[in-house]
């Protein structure tokens, strides 16, 4: 059932072309890095049928793998609207994890209502390394909340965020991933076969890739 799931969720994510790969003219990423893919899965708001498989897909993989949590998260930005979307329908509340705090007003980092020892998922819609994602849990836990772990739509597979997940005691747990997406888009002739080793040697050293 969920290799099904990873499938299509990556069949979704390049129909709507929130996932682009493009191996012979490589994207730079805000870190420097260079790479074959880019990914914004926000595109997938703009797809009701998409986005309603995505939250529907989203709360069955919480509900199998951590059970009904008293609060449902989101982080800033990207995930703010499929969280919401994901808490609405398994009727929870909900708030979302800012990257740094606001210079105003309350100067909050966590937006929402929590309240100590309440239960949470944390829902992010892309996973590179994991650190911002791990950050906001990191928050959360400095506030008293007990983090029951993070679900994500998609996943580079990167081993450092494997690594750093570990370390910090969080399960994690992502619709689909990045060696799914790469089958399926040479099977549907989005990219050539030839170019499997390239996009292989990226996810291996994608720091050094391209240089």
């Amino acid at each position: 059932m969920h290799d099904d799931v990873a499938i299509k969720v990556a069949e979704f994510l390049l129909q709507i072309k929130a996932i682009k790969l493009q191996p012979e003219q490589p994207f730079t990423w805000a870190s420097g890095w260079k790479s074959p893919i880019y990914c914004d899965n926000r595109i997938s708001l703009s797809y009701p049928r998409i986005r309603t498989f995505l939250r529907q897909e989203l709360v069955k993989l919480i509900e199998d793998k951590f059970g009904r949590p008293d609060i449902i998260v989101g982080v800033a930005t990207a995930a703010i609207a499929q969280g919401a979307l994901v808490a609405e329908a398994m009727g929870l509340p909900f708030v979302y994890v800012r990257s740094s705090a606001k210079d105003h007003g309350r100067k909050n980092t966590i937006e929402g209502e929590i309240k100590e020892n309440q239960t949470a998922v944390v829902i992010e819609d892309l996973i590179s390394t994991g650190s911002s994602s791990l950050k906001a849990v990191e928050d959360l836990k400095e506030n008293g909340v007990i983090v029951k772990g993070l679900v994500s739509i998609f996943t580079y597979g990167f081993e450092t965020a494997s690594a750093n997940f570990k370390q910090s005691s969080c399960p994690w747990y992502s619709l689909s991933n990045y060696d799914v997406l790469i089958k399926q888009a040479i099977a549907s002739g989005y990219v050539k076969k030839q170019d499997l080793p390239l996009l292989q040697a990226w996810r291996q050293h994608p720091e050094k890739w391209g240089i």
